[in-house]
């Protein structure tokens, strides 16, 4: 088998999910053996269903998928389905092959080592921390060993040392790889090749490259197009004004007015279609609660995660308006056990961890979006946290995060892992909380929004505790005091 070879073929490929969602209109591209290509494309245009179509978990409209007979693939998914939550480390990797396994336990040891996770085989799924189960998912995949490793998202949740083993991991990787991530940097690594899924066209284009060259290639074929179009613009509307003013002339000149016009109509053919694609969120503000005065929040105690045993620690934070927290610590320390156990101070009474001054709005963005409920349409759950229920603020609001057209009536279960991420920002702003609670909130994230996000979150003037494991993202937010759960 040659190594020139396409492992995986697109021939004219249609698929949507009912008439109104176009997700691929005749897509044509092929993955060739040994190569690591990333999926770029807006959030909920459809980079997720292309690994459906390519496993066959779901099946296109029209057109022709080629996967080479009998190669073996493998797909880390985004969450640990629920019905996996109460097996054992062992039999969540059982479940990764048809057949029993007999040598199965060094196989688990050598690709915990991979993913940088320490666990016994007998643990249950359910006890891990969300960094911790993200790694189990990669793991999943990994393990495997498949002709074509398919990635989606697969830095979510990962601190830096975690994203640094699975760079090496796939540096070193012989087989084909196509991954779907926002993470450049990590992107950069291994890349060179990208699938660019353009949300209103529904076509895919191949580039060839590491990802910063493609991005670059992208923008400047972009601000060509819109040079090249602002042009045109300027000559179609001088031969206007000029067809105008022969028509008016009568006679002869009527003919010359009609050429005129026909000429502005071919140069109307000419524009290329503007990539609307290439936006970002509107800037916003998520207002704080008004009125709180005095300390919002006390912490004087936390657990961490040491040697798989909790240790109580004892501490002083006091967060008054306009201080922002950072909470610190390697995956699986306990950061959003903490941050869980604040967000229930509200309802449970004082618990040790955090008190919470009485009749102060929690805003709580879990990374697992379990917050959300998923049979909420995207209209009920936004009109849910507003103390006055004005549907025009609302709309305005979720148009600011791009949530228009059919996708306001959607259920929040059937949106991409992004689409629930701007979801779960629009709340915020609905709902100004007095202390917003924020757990990798950029995780899931098109990259264009989280400078637009950092930004808000910066100048946000209630109290605020931050998890995140981008360097980037949190150098750009004002943090008045860390809590590292390590140190």
């Amino acid at each position: 088998m040659s190594k020139d070879e396409a492992i995986v073929r697109f021939e004219e490929v249609t698929f949507e999910y009912g008439h109104k969602k176009p997700i691929l209109h005749e897509v044509n591209f092929s993955i060739r053996r040994g190569t690591k290509t990333t999926i770029m494309g807006q959030n909920g245009a459809g980079k997720s269903t292309m690994f459906g179509l390519i496993t066959g978990a779901i099946k296109a409209e029209s057109g022709i998928i080629n996967v080479v007979n009998g190669i073996s693939i493998a797909t880390s998914r985004q969450v640990i389905p629920r019905t996996e939550l109460d097996l054992t480390v062992r039999e969540f990797f059982e479940k990764c092959f048809s057949k029993k396994i007999y040598d199965i336990d060094p196989r688990i040891d050598a690709v915990l080592e991979v993913v940088h996770l320490n666990a016994p085989h007998d643990r249950i799924v359910r006890s891990f921390s969300g960094g911790q189960q993200a790694r189990l998912l990669l793991a999943s995949a990994l393990i495997q060993n498949p002709d074509l490793l398919l990635l989606d998202e697969p830095t979510n949740n990962l601190d830096k040392a975690g994203i640094e083993h699975l760079t090496k991991f796939l540096i070193d990787y012989k087989k084909t790889c196509i991954v779907i991530s926002h993470e450049a940097d990590f992107l950069n690594a291994f890349t060179n090749g990208v699938l660019y899924l353009d949300v209103f066209t529904q076509k895919v284009e191949q580039y060839a490259g590491n990802y910063l060259d493609v991005v670059e290639q992208i923008t400047a074929r972009v601000e060509k197009e819109n040079r090249k179009n602002a042009q045109l613009a300027k000559e179609i509307q001088e031969n206007k004004d000029k067809a105008n003013f022969f028509a008016n002339k009568g006679g002869q000149m009527r003919l010359v007015a009609k050429r005129m016009r026909e000429k502005a109509e071919e140069l109307e053919d000419e524009k290329v279609d503007i990539r609307k694609e290439d936006k970002a969120i509107r800037s916003f503000v998520i207002p704080s609660q008004p009125d709180l005065v005095g300390d919002i929040l006390h912490i004087s105690a936390f657990k961490t995660i040491k040697n798989h045993k909790a240790v109580e620690r004892k501490t002083k934070i006091i967060l008054r308006r306009n201080q922002h927290l950072l909470l610190k610590g390697p995956n699986g320390i306990g950061k959003s056990t903490l941050l869980e156990s604040i967000a229930k101070g509200t309802v449970k009474g004082v618990e040790k961890s955090g008190a919470i001054l009485p009749g102060v709005r929690v805003g709580y963005y879990r990374q697992d979006f379990s917050t959300l409920n998923f049979d909420d349409t995207v209209y009920e759950s936004l009109m849910s946290v507003m103390d006055k229920q004005f549907e025009e603020t609302m709309r305005a609001t979720a148009a600011g995060f791009l949530i228009t057209g059919d996708i306001i009536h959607t259920k929040i279960g059937n949106l991409s892992e992004g689409q629930k991420g701007l979801v779960a920002f629009a709340r915020l702003v609905l709902q100004r909380p007095g202390l917003l609670i924020l757990d990798e909130p950029t995780n899931h994230i098109n990259f264009r929004h989280i400078p637009v996000i950092a930004e808000a979150l910066n100048k946000y003037e209630g109290a605020m505790i931050l998890v995140s494991h981008v360097p980037e993202f949190v150098s750009k937010i004002r943090i008045d005091e860390i809590l590292d759960l390590e140190k």
